[in-house]
């Protein structure tokens, strides 16, 4: 700049606050949350107990998991007017708009949208966190001209998303993998959607406003929108046959190569080892064994040539899609996920 100062592109090396929700920490590829590793939340407890642990602080005794499942089961059910706004969708509308707008909705239904105290404010959050899913299930089976399912309260979050979508639970290894997904995928720092929600929390605006805004941000193929171009990368290469000079290709062409690299981690995130082991864990419930192997061949190539290591969304995306959940419903998953870290740094804002 004229005046000599220096421009932070992305923000990069600024700091706008300190948090103790979690912690990023590049020169170890380690992330924690709460002062947990990640990688051991995800293999050790279900998404309930991580999502009251970034609430909270701490992670739950029994008697506190149970009240805090109990009061989200509770709060899962949506009302008929946004049922109603959901079968008016448009057709080709992406579930990511359709996700926005509903929790912008949820906002106009909410009593105490309007109610900044910390209580009323830890309640929204529930709220949120049990609604979101059931208005994207809603969604998921709009798109297929099928009627929503309700929520069932005998299941625990995970199984319920997939009973809300499908009519059915597939079995506990499935489960668990999209349970680790969403722990994987809760919280990670001061992000783009993240620091989206801090801003917007920061003028006094409501919470279902600061969440509605961070769902955008997270619509980016840079940010949460990467888990999709992952899976349509997977689709064009097609056979392992055709996976490395693929990659080779789109290197010599300077395509971008999805689900590579992170503007923090520079040697391997240390979330993608968990999420690639219950990746492939779905693969051989499946008897999949093309997706694997294009994904081992493209990981293999690009560290090859680039010494640029896999990201979360590059054994996410495939998983998800082995779960059968379609390929632009990824997102929407992410903030079935996120709104735990969101409304963890709302509630510290």
């Amino acid at each position: 700049m004229a005046d000599g100062s220096e421009i932070k592109r992305g923000l990069d090396g600024v700091v706008v606050d300190e948090s103790a929700v979690s912690k990023v920490m590049p020169e170890i590829n380690a992330l924690t949350y709460r002062g947990y590793p990640v990688e051991d939340l995800a293999e050790n407890c279900r998404f309930e107990e991580v999502a009251y642990l970034l609430a909270d602080g701490e992670l739950p005794t029994a008697a506190e998991l149970g009240d805090f499942e109990r009061e989200e089961r509770e709060n899962r059910g949506i009302g008929e007017a946004l049922l109603a706004v959901i079968s008016r969708y448009p057709p080709a509308c992406h579930p990511m708009d359709t996700t926005r707008t509903s929790v912008s909705f949820l906002g106009l239904e909410d009593p105490e949208t309007a109610d900044h105290g910390p209580e009323a404010a830890r309640r929204k959050a529930m709220r949120l966190l049990a609604r979101i899913p059931t208005a994207v299930a809603a969604d998921f089976r709009r798109r297929k001209g099928q009627a929503p399912i309700p929520p069932d309260p005998s299941l625990g979050f995970a199984a319920n998303f997939f009973h809300m979508c499908f009519a059915a639970v597939p079995d506990a290894d499935v489960v668990k993998a999209f349970d680790v997904s969403l722990t994987l995928y809760a919280e990670h720092g001061f992000n783009a959607s993240t620091f989206t929600a801090r801003v917007v929390t920061s003028t006094m605006a409501d919470m279902h406003g600061a969440v509605t805004a961070a769902i955008a941000s997270l619509k980016g193929p840079l940010h949460g929108g990467a888990n999709e171009a992952v899976m349509h990368m997977l689709n064009e290469i097609g056979e392992p046959g055709r996976a490395k000079r693929w990659v080779l290709d789109a290197l010599a062409g300077r395509r971008l190569i999805m689900g590579f690299g992170h503007r923090v981690y520079r040697t391997g995130d240390s979330r993608v080892p968990t999420m690639k082991k219950y990746f492939l864990k779905v693969a051989e419930r499946k008897d999949e064994t093309v997706l694997p192997a294009i994904s081992q061949i493209v990981e293999d190539t690009m560290i090859a040539e680039k010494n640029i290591y896999p990201n979360l969304d590059f054994p996410a995306g495939p998983a998800y899609h082995l779960m059968g959940f379609d390929i632009d419903f990824f997102t929407p998953i992410f903030v079935i996920s996120r709104i735990t870290g969101w409304t963890a740094h709302i509630l510290e804002q």
